[in-house]
């Protein structure tokens, strides 16, 4: 893993286990996560699964 992320992993852990309203906030985007990724395995074609699901998280942004 990149040292950036690393970091920015390490972050919002210690975020969430310190502030109740962030920890809510890491679960719903866990969630979502896990769901994708079940979206995502049940797909022939993956990496075009992939795609979809990164074009709809930037679209949410």
């Amino acid at each position: 893993m990149s040292v950036l992320l690393h970091k920015l992993a390490r972050y919002v852990v210690q975020k969430a286990t310190s502030d109740p309203e962030a920890r809510d906030k890491v679960l719903k985007v866990a969630l979502r996560g896990v769901d994708e990724a079940k979206q995502i395995a049940k797909e022939n074609d993956r990496a075009y699964a992939v795609g979809r699901a990164l074009r709809r998280a930037l679209k949410g942004l």
